[in-house]
């Protein structure tokens, strides 16, 4: 039966709004209906499909049958880690930085190269005979998402080096989105009635992690680099002249980087920089510095998950007025019961906050946050939410004090406090569910068991469904039961 145009309506429809909810769910982690919802949807859309097969499609969302947008992109190991950097927020963390720098290679006096942080989607390119054969996300710093095919959509990354480049090359860097492209690409969601993108960073991401390599190609999506991985041969001694090197083989790079000498070198381009922040075409969250002899960065080594050698300087984290609406309590995998400040929705950074952690009570008690008060809320190291400060001047009389739970909100087991401890746990242990979820995702975790697919949403289901009460339940789970979960069905 041929569909009608209304039936071909209804399922673009679908499948726009489908695309939507994925987006949120798996991309931000911010779903904006509940299961049921989009289960009803999805299976809307599927019927029509069955019954009109010429409307699927090969980025239709029931082909992907729930599964994550990262599903279909192949694994790369990084032959070379994509380590993240140590950060500081303050002079004297750069200070002791150069301190550290110093007298690890018994130098008076160190030449740093200095370059913008950019706020995108770290990736990795490979290079072969000058052509690009390989690019990769970041994603845990050992193994990343093949993205390849999306990469090659953007056009100030070339497929092709210039010039007298290694046989194999790779390089690192970011892939971001320009303000004006964020702008417009914002104006166009808005003029075809769709969700805009909260932010440039959102936006590459999830741009760059489309299944489809013409979703990707739609979006004007641009790449800087900032280091090289692998590549024997290049006549360089420095990171400054490696970049110099990137840039003459057709590779973009940060035009702001610069050389400077000392800690006085570092702080003064890391307030010039700041000073123009909001003029630069992109947006970045600090500078990066990097001791520029590559001698001295293999002497200076790496510490755990970080380069010795060099450091990112976050600015200053956003902050912003709004309102507590209440204090709540969350019961973490150890039982500690932490006050969450309940925000009228604030943007800071780039986000929607409406929560902010108070850490124990002794931390309410000394900021004296009530529920009520006007409070300033930083996006500490613009990744963490936290209260400030109470604006006291804007205090009516009528504003609430906290008071601790005698008792657990999720279990109801006693709230006990040690005589020299600063925080209240939950004496229920893994009798109390929000624990036993806790537990559970650690013991899944990627420096665990690492579980792949054991998240939140599953883990709640597990829980709350009394199917899992110990670590040791994962491994009586029969199928039809797993199959019995949302989103955990078989494949059609």
């Amino acid at each position: 039966m041929t569909a009608t145009a209304a039936v071909l309506q209804r399922a673009a429809r679908l499948r726009e709004e489908l695309e939507r909810h994925n987006y949120a769910y798996y991309v931000l982690d911010a779903p904006t209906v509940p299961d049921a919802e989009y289960d009803r949807l999805f299976r809307e859309l599927q019927q029509l499909e069955a019954d009109h097969p010429e409307l699927v499609t090969p980025d239709s969302p029931t082909q992907r049958v729930g599964a994550a947008p990262a599903a279909a992109f192949g694994e790369v190991v990084h032959g070379v880690p994509m380590l993240s950097l140590a950060n500081a927020f303050s002079e004297e963390d750069v200070a002791a930085f150069d301190r550290r720098c110093r007298e690890g290679l018994g130098r008076e006096s160190i030449e740093y190269a200095v370059e913008p942080k950019f706020d995108g989607l770290a990736i990795s390119l490979t290079y072969e005979e000058g052509r690009f054969v390989l690019g990769a996300t970041r994603g845990d710093g050992y193994k990343g998402e093949d993205v390849t095919s999306n990469l090659r959509t953007i056009r100030s990354l070339p497929l092709r080096l210039q010039g007298d480049a290694p046989r194999r090359l790779e390089v690192r860097g970011e892939v971001i989105l320009f303000r004006r492209d964020f702008e417009r690409m914002n104006a166009e969601q808005r003029a075809a009635g769709e969700k805009e993108f909260v932010n440039p960073r959102n936006a590459a991401a999830g741009s760059l992690r489309q299944l489809d390599p013409r979703i990707t190609a739609r979006r004007p999506l641009r790449f800087l680099a900032y280091a090289v991985a692998e590549g024997a041969g290049i006549a360089a001694d420095t990171h400054s002249a490696l970049l110099d090197h990137l840039a003459r083989w057709g590779l973009p790079v940060a035009p702001e980087r610069r050389v400077v000498h000392g800690l006085d070198g570092l702080l003064a381009c890391y307030r010039d920089v700041g000073s123009r922040r909001e003029a630069l075409p992109y947006e970045i969250d600090g500078v990066v510095y990097k001791v520029n002899r590559l001698e001295d960065q293999a002497r200076l080594g790496f510490v755990s998950r970080a380069p010795r050698f060099a450091l990112a300087h976050k600015f200053p984290a956003q902050e912003a007025l709004t309102e507590v609406l209440g204090i709540d309590v969350s019961v973490g995998r150890t039982g500690a019961v932490t006050p969450v400040a309940r925000l009228k929705p604030v943007f800071v950074g780039g986000v929607t906050v409406t929560n902010a952690t108070l850490h124990n009570e002794d931390e309410v008690r000394r900021k004296d946050v009530r529920i009520g008060d006007t409070v300033i809320v930083r996006r500490a190291g613009d990744v963490i939410p936290e209260v400030v400060a109470v604006v006291q001047e804007r205090r009516s009389g009528g504003e609430r004090e906290f008071v601790m739970p005698q008792t657990c909100p999720v279990c109801g087991s006693r709230v006990v406090r040690g005589e020299d401890e600063a925080v209240a746990r939950c004496s229920g242990g893994l009798f109390c569910p929000a624990q036993r979820k806790q537990a559970l995702l650690h013991f899944a975790g990627r420096h665990a068991l690492d579980i792949e697919g054991l998240g939140e949403k599953l883990v709640d289901q597990l829980v709350d469904g009394a199917i899992v009460h110990t670590p040791a339940d994962l491994y009586k789970i029969g199928l039809l039961k797993l199959a019995s979960l949302a989103r955990m069905g078989e494949k059609s």
